[in-house]
């Protein structure tokens, strides 16, 4: 793994909403961190009403994590693009964040309860 991004399990419970409802909840969750950016909390897959994602043709490559996977959430009020993204087969310095899903909070709430 680079030195500059560290994985730890993040401390409390999290929870993730979007369209005014609740998409997960998780005391399992994770915390990387990458030089400057702000932490960025995973969420186990198992913790998630998966039904309401649905995986786009959007994807991006790190040279440190390795190809990510995007997913729109349905919710009642509409369609909420790219808001999530997995490391569906990430690279072994994160292998922690397999299974995980992340999400941009400028388009859905993440927040520790």
């Amino acid at each position: 793994m680079a030195d500059h991004i560290k994985v730890h399990k993040a401390s409390g419970k999290w929870v993730v909403r979007a369209g005014g409802a609740v998409l997960g909840e998780s005391k399992n969750a994770l915390e990387l961190t990458e030089g400057d950016y702000p932490p960025v909390i995973y969420f186990p897959r198992a913790d998630f009403a998966m039904a309401l994602l649905e995986q786009t043709g959007t994807s991006t490559t790190c040279p440190y994590k390795g190809a990510a996977t995007y997913y729109a959430i349905h919710t009642k009020s509409g369609v909420i693009d790219d808001a999530a993204w997995s490391y569906e087969n990430p690279k072994d310095g994160v292998a922690a964040i397999k299974d995980h899903l992340a999400f941009y909070p400028d388009k859905v709430t993440v927040e520790q309860l």
